[in-house]
């Protein structure tokens, strides 16, 4: 059996990255960070820089999508990130989601059916 699902119902890399920062701005706020600055356009890194405890943080959100990892970023992006991050006295942390539709892993990731969400929070760098 085959998935008839269309391309049309394929959530759109924007679209990811709008529902991992939301997830990712979701958990900061309970946690109590301060937001300095929000970046929610794709490949414009960080996506938040947040305060806590008047610590500086500068906060990389990525989303994917089964089977890939939440949990692996770009090493040489999160470096250049830590440079600039220093200028500001800065911290990094990467902020991986990884999307699976609800029902079975390895079907396709639709937006017409439920999904699964693999956040386990903030990785400090």
């Amino acid at each position: 059996m085959f998935d008839l699902t269309t391309l049309a119902d394929k959530p759109s890399e924007q679209e990811l990255h709008q529902l991992a920062m939301k997830t990712v701005g979701d958990d900061l706020t309970v946690k109590g960070y301060e937001f300095v600055a929000v970046n929610s356009q794709l490949k414009k890194d960080p996506q938040f820089v947040c305060k806590k405890d008047k610590q500086l943080i500068f906060v990389v959100v990525k989303a994917c999508v089964y089977p890939d990892n939440p949990r692996d970023y770009d090493h040489e992006l999160l470096e250049k990130i830590k440079s600039h991050a220093e200028k500001y006295d800065a911290t990094v942390c990467f902020a991986g989601v990884g999307f699976a539709r609800a029902d079975n892993y390895n079907l396709p990731l639709v937006k017409s059916q439920p999904y699964a969400i693999n956040y386990e929070g903030l990785q400090h760098l």
